[in-house]
């Protein structure tokens, strides 16, 4: 019974406090989807490694018990096997050959109206899309539903239904940033039953490819899925662009939207120059992760008044970028003192996190999990010894307890109320700085464009060894991209004051190359098509066309046609639009008019460019 695990409810407590506070908010998405009794599986992405167990179980609606699978090993040792039973753990056998045997202590939480999760992918990773959906999750579905109808009696009232679940991070790794947790529509096993209870193995075994391939694809609708990395990072710069206060875009749409930007960035047919486009936002990507900034921090820097792509964009005077660092600093000042002592007292944990960060730097689904445990470590003797040291302020009583206990509770919801804003105010007065370096710097300390390379290559994890599917999910509608090896771990953190003007004027560019794109889109022919994933095509109008064939004719179970979702280009732009996206113009109010050239008289690429053309034709 629920009552009895004493453990799994002390462990989602400690999970809530510590995602919560890594994480600004974790936005659940399609709970009243999830039933509130009943049996159900739900069946989750994972691409955190301990953090999606620990949002799934202390965000889950109803507060829901869910029980996980575990090494039946675990469960040899008694007392072990206790405190296994008390978290919710299921013991699972995966050399059992016996199926009935395997799904035993599954079929048993079910049929006392249990919540099971897993997840169907089999690994955490890394990687632009769903990479793989394994069988077992349908295995567990059918088994139960083929033991519920030889066991009328012993079975509930509700039907088995699976929840698909996604959990969506906007940056994973990084704190104080977004997780976005959605539920999808459940499904209901009963409908692949009777293939399953009535056929031969190869029956059983199609309906459990059919459910199997049911899963990924709502998995997929949930999901961001792109063919490449290169696709991605396109997306994310033009996301980052469109929506440069990441509070603007409603974490609800957040998916959609970013599908729609994949799906854009797809269609390389969509105009003359897309290639160039795209390069210019990826390597505006690459260099803003090698230089460890984001677009937001740098939006502080306002962008010209026109976005013309066939004018210059001159980089900011030495002035103005002194001004931008005062204003800042000031911010940030006005603020130091209400935040001083939060801050003193918790940055052994700040720095404890980053250690463990870097101890997994080329895992980047690795980097969050590291950076809450190891800061919890040191959290757990902080609080504890503030704790004794003011109860011993007061003289160790009964109510003096109680006082320090509060006390230490109120300081560290102080905190947690506190740190996003200083957070964000301490990174702008760094990018600040760091641009003013790289203003006022001689022009002459500049990275030379074979030295700036190893900056802007595309940042590619490492592939995970326990992926099996390279092909990535079967339902999604775009072409898999063959794989690509990882590049060599990435060089140190440049120089700011040799990389900064490079920052600068990538931004500029890729800013005019995504302004062109969208204008051509939205002034172009009214036909005019765009990719588009297929569930979002059925959503907004597109039209999709069925190519390739199955063959019907046999019984086991056959990959179906793919289907190609199309939208309209314009449609696109206006979804986008009317989403808060800031298309062409940016349509903000500029503070400060940049200066006509920076403080040496050098000009932006662009302008070496037009001023090399216009020398060349004179």
């Amino acid at each position: 019974m629920d009552t009895d695990y004493i453990l799994h409810r002390v462990l989602r407590g400690i999970a809530s406090w510590a995602v919560s506070s890594f994480f600004t908010e974790i936005r659940v998405i399609g709970g009243e989807k999830v039933p509130a009794n009943g049996p159900i599986i739900v069946t989750a992405t994972h691409h955190n490694m301990m953090l999606d167990p620990a949002i799934l179980s202390s965000s889950f609606p109803y507060l829901r018990i869910l029980h996980f699978w575990s090494k039946a090993s675990l469960f040899v040792n008694p007392i072990l096997s206790k405190v296994m039973y008390s978290t919710g753990n299921i013991p699972v056998d995966r050399k059992n050959k016996d199926r009935k045997a395997l799904f035993r202590g599954t079929t048993e939480e079910l049929s006392h109206g249990s919540a099971v999760a897993l997840f169907p992918e089999g690994t955490s990773y890394t990687e632009p899309r769903i990479m793989q959906v394994k069988e077992g999750a349908a295995w567990a579905a059918l088994e139960y539903n083929k033991w519920t109808s030889e066991n009328p009696d012993r079975a509930p009232n509700e039907p088995l239904l699976i929840v698909p679940c996604a959990i969506v991070y906007t940056n994973k790794s990084k704190y104080r940033s977004y997780a976005i947790m959605e539920f999808g529509d459940p499904i209901n096993t009963a409908s692949f039953l009777e293939q399953f209870i009535d056929g031969d193995e190869n029956s059983q075994r199609a309906s459990v490819k059919l459910l199997t391939r049911t899963i990924e694809a709502r998995l997929v609708e949930l999901t961001i899925n792109a063919p490449d990395w290169d696709t991605l990072y396109a997306a994310r710069m033009a996301r980052d662009l469109l929506w440069e206060n990441q509070e603007s875009l409603d974490r609800d749409e957040f998916v959609s939207v970013s599908q729609t930007l994949v799906d854009l960035f797809t269609t390389t047919d969509a105009i003359p120059n897309f290639q160039a486009m795209r390069c210019s936002l990826v390597e505006y990507y690459s260099i803003l992760q090698s230089a460890q900034l984001t677009n937001s921090v740098l939006s502080s820097l306002p962008l010209p008044r026109t976005l013309d792509p066939h004018q210059p964009v001159p980089l900011p005077s030495r002035l103005f970028t002194l001004l931008i660092l005062i204003r800042d600093s000031l911010a940030c000042l006005i603020r130091l003192p209400f935040f001083i002592i939060p801050l003193i007292v918790h940055s052994p944990a700040y720095a404890m996190s980053r250690l463990g960060a870097r101890l997994v730097i080329d895992e980047e689904e690795s980097q969050a999990q590291n950076k809450i445990l190891f800061g919890m470590f040191l959290l757990m003797l902080i609080y504890p010894t503030a704790f004794v040291v003011m109860w011993a302020f007061l003289w160790f009583t009964p109510i003096g307890a109680i006082l320090s206990a509060t006390c230490v509770w109120l300081f560290a919801l102080y905190h947690n109320t506190l740190i996003h804003d200083n957070y964000e105010h301490m990174k702008r007065v760094a990018a600040a700085w760091r641009v003013l370096i790289g203003v006022w710097a001689p022009k002459k300390w500049e990275y030379s464009l074979t030295a700036l390379s190893q900056y802007t290559a595309t940042p590619i994890p490492p592939a995970n060894q326990w992926i099996t599917n390279n092909n990535g999910a079967s339902g999604n509608s775009v072409t898999s991209e063959p794989p690509v090896s990882p590049h060599p771990h990435r060089p140190r953190r440049p120089r700011s004051g040799r990389v900064m003007r490079h920052v600068l004027r990538a931004r500029a560019e890729a800013v005019r190359s995504l302004a062109s794109f969208i204008t051509q889109l939205e002034t172009g022919p009214e036909k005019k098509r765009v990719r588009a994933s297929v569930h979002l095509a059925r959503l907004y109008g597109g039209i999709e066309s069925p190519t390739g064939s199955s063959d019907a004719t046999s019984g086991a179970a056959v990959a179906p046609p793919t289907v190609v979702g199309w939208r309209h280009a314009r449609e696109v732009v206006s979804y986008l639009r009317t989403r808060g996206a800031k298309i062409a113009t940016l349509e903000r109010g500029i503070e400060v008019e940049w200066a006509a050239q920076n403080s040496d008289g050098d000009l932006s690429s662009a302008e070496d460019r037009d001023s090399a053309s216009l020398s060349s034709t004179s």
